[in-house]
């Protein structure tokens, strides 16, 4: 049985995101918005070992949940080698994977295979060039031939992610509530986050949940909540049922922050454990790995510090007045880490 821990505010550790490179192939303007970016040395990227054996210390603490990220996860070389390492793990009862979908087509049967669960593909427009100026890339197609390769392969509750900005695809919300409709997949409508790379992040772009529902109440009617069950109360969405039937999230990260039940922290791929997206610093877990420490000292240090938690970001950054992006672009620059794409967002 897991030894679960909590923080100061009786938030288990629960859920785990598990970078595994800071490389994307799109540079999508909430992320990765600059024409050139220092990446992680590659001699101080976690291998696969590395990465099995922290999942087996984290799952000993609690964590039963466990998500791959980047950077985009499908960029690193044989992936599903660590997908089928981490199923094996028999306290890891999730695994899942977010991913821009580019590569997904390729690869969805070999992840289905090693064991992943869940996949979450990133779409914020149906619109190939909407696509090519905001990400910088013409493979919209190659986005959707990856929900079409996920949904065929037989992944569960696949879920589309979609950031939502004013000006730029904030009147695309019921066609990509139509869109999940007919491929069987529920997407989340996420407000624009101030952390990371959004360097040209300003309040007014922000489109709120409170809007969200407001527009779409006026295509579809009465909008109901979902009462979570389970491990879903802890999810950082909330999820809303149309009238007949059909679900979808909003994650309202901006303007009614989930801090209060966040069980979940982050590890770069080059093994520094963030315990909270707008955290200044991180713990670095590669040294201890690579110097021969033994388990229990890995999990003495994440236990001791899990237990000393009180991080609340989002809540916080309510309060900051003439609120602006969280790191101008030479702060962004002076510490790779604080990169969305090296955090995995």
């Amino acid at each position: 049985m897991s030894d679960v821990i909590h923080d100061t505010l009786r938030r288990p550790l629960a859920s785990l995101r598990l970078s595994v490179t800071d490389r994307c192939n799109l540079r999508c303007r909430y992320c990765m918005p600059e024409d050139e970016y220092a990446w992680l040395p590659r001699t101080s990227i976690l291998t696969f070992e590395e990465i099995e054996r922290l999942t087996g210390v984290f799952s000993g603490l609690g964590v039963h949940k466990v998500r791959l990220t980047g950077g985009e996860p499908l960029l690193r070389h044989d992936l599903s080698t660590l997908v089928a390492m981490i199923a094996r793990n028999p306290r890891i009862r999730d695994l899942a994977i977010t991913t821009n979908g580019l590569l997904l087509g390729k690869h969805a049967a070999e992840l289905r295979t090693a064991g992943l669960q869940r996949v979450t593909v990133s779409l914020d427009t149906l619109r190939p060039e909407r696509m090519l100026a905001f990400a910088k890339s013409a493979r919209h197609a190659d986005v959707l031939e990856g929900i079409a390769a996920a949904r065929q392969t037989g992944f569960a509750r696949l879920k589309l992610n979609a950031v939502v900005i004013r000006g730029f695809n904030d009147d695309e919300l019921t066609d990509l509530i139509e869109f999940a409709r007919a491929h069987d997949a529920e997407v989340r409508f996420i407000e624009y986050m101030d952390v990371g790379g959004a360097t040209r992040w300003s309040r007014d772009q922000v489109v709120s949940q409170r809007e969200m529902l407001d527009v779409l109440a006026r295509r579809y009617g009465a909008i109901e909540p979902v009462r979570p069950t389970g491990d879903d109360g802890r999810a950082p969405a909330e999820r809303f049922r149309l009238a007949d039937g059909t679900t979808f999230g909003i994650i309202a990260s901006v303007t009614a922050p989930f801090c209060r039940t966040c069980d979940r922290s982050r590890v770069t791929a080059d093994g520094t454990w963030f315990l909270c997206l707008y955290a200044g610093a991180g713990i670095d877990l590669r040294e201890l790995l690579r110097r021969g420490a033994p388990d229990e000292e890995l999990a003495s240090l994440i236990r001791e510090t899990w237990q000393g938690r009180t991080d609340r970001g989002a809540e916080e950054r309510l309060g900051v007045a003439d609120r602006g992006a969280l790191y101008r672009i030479e702060s962004l620059r002076a510490d790779p880490h604080r990169e969305m794409h090296t955090r995995g967002g």
